[in-house]
């Protein structure tokens, strides 16, 4: 199953997709840097910012490690959704791949599928539109992210 991330909402975006990935579909989802979180943008990179403040002092190199890059950060969000200490969740979040863009030739080599012969979910059931939003690539770049 392909879904384009494109207007949705992350959270119902990750939930959906944690769901179909216990059931057993292998999901790939493109355009992660156009899904939108809901609320005022400064609240919610502010909120980001806060985040990045939260550091091991003991280790370091133990986390908590912070995405920085749209396709990860919307593929943390999923695996917020599933139940990953459990052998089913950490396998489901193996079938969950999440892309920047639509990259035809990386899902033709890794995934073999084409995808002008292959149908692009919209998923206009799970679509709600709100008034005020940023965009995660928006965030992620506020955040300091690159790619």
């Amino acid at each position: 199953m392909i879904i384009d991330a494109n207007g949705h909402i992350l959270g119902r975006l990750s939930a959906f997709v944690a769901k179909r990935a216990l059931l057993g579909d292998n999901v790939i989802v493109v355009n992660a840097e156009k899904a939108v979180i809901s609320g005022r943008k400064e609240i919610v990179i502010q909120k980001e910012l806060e985040k990045l403040e939260i550091r091991n002092k003991g280790n370091y190199t133990r986390g908590p490690f912070h995405q920085k890059r749209p396709d990860k950060f919307l593929r943390r969000s999923i695996r917020g959704m599933l139940p990953w200490n459990k052998d089913r969740g950490r396998e489901a979040f193996k079938r969950v791949m999440v892309y920047i863009g639509i990259p035809e030739g990386e899902i033709q080599k890794n995934h073999n599928i084409n995808l002008k012969k292959t149908k692009i979910e919209n998923l206009e059931n799970i679509k709600k539109s709100v008034g005020r939003y940023i965009t995660v690539e928006e965030v992620c770049r506020s955040i300091g992210g690159r790619w």
